[in-house]
């Protein structure tokens, strides 16, 4: 098994933790374009082909939210998945290489099935730090996950999080408002949009090594945190 940064398990109070889950559990049946969005950019960011809004029940996972999966995968064994490890880490959990160190904490049929060779994943806590579910990334072959990877989806993460908590207030209103959600995403469509072209370019630039294009890479990157704090910002002057 290979979880970086070192794990710490937190202890979880189950109970408090699907309470706290249960007004997001309506969000698995929602399709929505902005969260369909932000996974397959997500996805793009991290050049990998499956990314995941998971959200962790008692028993199950659900995968509704989520891009690169069959559409019949909707939802798994809780403990088939790498998702109820990531559950417990304060910070992100990592499996650089699931074919040479797989994870003894799970039962691994799924991860086999699927040819998983690499997950990282960041728990979603709402605001009174109840881990609800996970943001994470996937691809079938082992790989690297540098500290600027880390730094990218930790406050994707947050992102993710605070549109969860807008969507949640909204449905419970006594009318959705669905001119508000609509404000929202065209606040942040510029930002995705934005964040899709550094991608390109980031990935246009990945396989040079010299010094003029490690400097380009690096500033691509730290833009891309730049357009990641202005998403939590617009979606905060949304809701004023």
């Amino acid at each position: 098994m290979s979880i970086s940064p070192e794990f710490h398990p937190m202890p979880l109070d189950e109970e408090a933790r699907l309470q706290a889950l249960r007004p997001y559990q309506l969000l698995n049946t929602m399709q929505d374009e902005t969260f369909a969005e932000l996974v397959r950019l997500t996805a793009k960011l991290f050049h990998v082909p499956i990314c995941i809004i998971a959200l962790v029940e008692e028993d199950v996972v659900r995968f509704g939210l989520n891009h690169g999966l069959p559409p019949a995968m909707d939802r798994v064994n809780r403990w088939e998945t790498l998702c109820s490890v990531a559950l417990l880490e304060e910070g992100t959990t990592v499996f650089k290489d699931l074919h040479t160190e797989p994870c003894a904490l799970i039962n691994l049929s799924l991860v086999k099935h699927l040819n998983l060779g690499f997950y990282a994943g960041h728990a979603l806590r709402t605001p009174d730090g109840q881990p609800i579910g996970v943001l994470c990334v996937i691809d079938h072959q082992p790989r690297e996950f540098s500290p600027r990877d880390l730094a990218l989806l930790e406050p994707l993460a947050g992102v993710i999080m605070s549109l969860l908590n807008v969507r949640i207030a909204l449905t419970q209103q006594p009318r959705w408002n669905q001119e508000l959600w609509t404000e929202i995403y065209r606040r942040i469509e510029t930002s995705v949009t934005r964040l899709e072209t550094l991608a390109a370019l980031a990935n246009w630039e990945e396989g040079a090594d010299n010094a003029t294009s490690q400097a380009y890479q690096a500033s691509t990157y730290e833009e891309m945190l730049h357009v990641i704090t202005v998403l939590h910002q617009q979606i905060r002057a949304a809701l004023r």
